[in-house]
């Protein structure tokens, strides 16, 4: 997931072009990448079967993300007269996103051909092109695989919630040309966003059934909500509402809501949760909203520090790498091939995949988006069809397994769920 949307500070000594929007001026929020640090967190040990509720911090990432985007978006539509230069946000969006998604799309196919067992390579032969194309969510829900029992054998299982952000980062910014423009923009664009969220919930309420919950659970309209009340708590209506309410009362509502979510996250056990699908999942992402706008309003109050804190931000700058590496290095490091188990073998597992995070962000992400001048324009656009025609071309390369009898059952090799 996930996804954070924040720009990171620019490095000293990198020159940074100005920018006609706002965006440039925007004050970075410490906090959230401290909160983002959680998110990933929570998903690293609840995919290491140590945390039952760290699933959630899939949803806190897509209501981070919401609020992010929609900020930056409408601090642009209010300095260019309700206009917003759409190619210009996918092109950041893509310099941010999809240079680090390539390298892990291409790492781990060539991993899983030298590492791993045939049926890891055959799922991954087939998920990979789908996440390419960012519709991984809805390839799984087509070729019903089971979320909560089937992603052992899914190398590329984790990668559903980044289609979804992707998918946002379409249609959001086409909605928010649409209706935020002129006077009542901002009001506007909170109904929208208020409204959406609703239907969303309705649909997941409706398209839960008790068999299989990867259909609501993976799906882009059963899970808008998340992303839409993280963007509802961007718009003035909101901010307003919170602003009102004095930095003192935000960072009272800060500690409640963060201790809130954290109990949440403390007895929620995966599908099984109570509710879960019938608004629990709902609620979880309201507090979230609300603390994300609380923390923007009042980052200095003891829940801000507190998340604010070196390690927690740091681990959130290299949050969505993270993502991306830990669920093929968890498959890959079983605990056959490492002859651990338990904890050690997760702390293992925690720092090769820190490890990998680390260097996609200062090999790959940040000269991508911070010093590459090619990766703009004409020639970023280029550069990408080239990337995406060398996966290709690297799919078409790798040849497809033998399965049948001599070949190595998945399920001996893999350990875990995920």
């Amino acid at each position: 997931m996930p996804l954070p949307a924040t720009p990171s500070p620019a490095r000293r000594g990198t020159r940074t072009p100005p920018s006609p929007t706002p965006r440039a001026a925007r004050p970075h929020i410490a906090p959230l990448d401290g909160l983002r640090g959680v998110a990933v967190l929570g998903v690293l040990f609840f995919h290491a079967g140590h945390f039952g509720g760290g699933f959630l911090g899939v949803d806190l990432f897509f209501v981070l993300s919401g609020f992010l985007i929609t900020g930056l978006l409408l601090k642009e539509a209010r300095a260019r007269e309700g206009r917003i230069d759409l190619l210009a946000f996918w092109g950041r969006r893509a310099r941010r996103l999809l240079p680090a998604l390539a390298v892990v799309l291409a790492g781990t196919l060539l991993l899983v051909w030298a590492l791993g067992p045939p049926n890891l390579l055959r799922y991954a032969l087939d998920d990979g092109p789908w996440v390419a194309a960012n519709l991984a969510n809805w390839h799984f829900v087509a070729d019903r695989v089971g979320y909560w029992d089937s992603s052992g054998t899914r190398v590329f299982s984790h990668l559903w919630s980044i289609a979804v952000e992707e998918q946002f980062y379409v249609v959001w910014p086409l909605v928010l040309c649409l209706v935020a423009r002129g006077r009542g923009a901002g009001r506007r664009v909170a109904a929208v966003a208020a409204t959406g969220a609703a239907v969303s919930l309705f649909l997941m309420v409706q398209l839960t059934t008790p068999a299989d919950t990867t259909r609501v659970y993976e799906g882009t309209d059963t899970r808008a909500f998340s992303l839409l009340l993280g963007a509802l708590a961007a718009t003035p209506p909101i901010t307003r509402l919170l602003s009102r309410a004095g930095e003192r009362a935000a960072g009272w509502w800060s500690l409640a809501l963060a201790g809130a979510i954290g109990a949440y996250w403390v007895t929620a056990d995966g599908q099984n949760s109570p509710s879960l699908f019938h608004g629990g999942l709902f609620l979880h992402a309201l507090a979230a909203a609300l603390l994300i706008g609380c923390l923007a309003r009042a980052p200095r109050t003891p829940a801000g520090r507190f998340l604010a804190a070196a390690p927690l931000r740091r681990l959130g700058l290299v949050s969505y790498s993270l993502y991306l590496w830990h669920w093929p290095v968890y498959l890959l490091l079983s605990e056959e091939r490492l002859g651990l188990r338990g904890a050690p073998r997760t702390a293992v597992l925690l720092a090769v995949s820190v490890a990998l995070a680390w260097l996609s962000k200062v090999l790959v992400e940040d000269p991508v988006r911070f010093r590459a001048r090619w990766a703009k324009g004409r020639t970023g656009a280029i550069a990408l069809v080239a990337v995406f025609a060398a996966l290709a071309a690297l799919w078409a390369c790798v040849p497809q397994p033998r399965t049948g009898e001599g070949s190595v059952d998945v399920t001996r090799l893999v350990s875990g769920d995920g």
